[in-house]
């Protein structure tokens, strides 16, 4: 079962705030949260490590992105769904 690209890119946004967050102080409450998206980002891609986690997101994101271009192409439908 593959995550849905949107849970993939607000995991993916989760990861570059707390990112940022602990680039300014490392320290404190952000050390949780960080440990959690990395967890959930590697299962959700079926990962085992942070970059190749962020690496598969993001194909996957791009990939999604081009099968709803090309849906939409295809059907003549906007994305959301009316004819265009």
């Amino acid at each position: 079962m593959m995550t849905h690209p949107a849970v993939l890119a607000r995991l993916v946004e989760e990861y570059e705030m707390e990112s940022e967050l602990r680039a300014v102080g490392p320290h404190g409450p952000v050390r949780q949260p960080m440990e959690d998206v990395v967890y959930t980002l590697c299962v959700s891609t079926g990962t085992r490590d942070i970059d190749a986690a962020l690496a598969a997101a993001r194909e996957r994101l791009h990939t999604a992105w081009f099968d709803d271009a090309e849906a939409v192409a295809r059907d003549g439908r906007t994305l959301s769904g009316t004819a265009g």
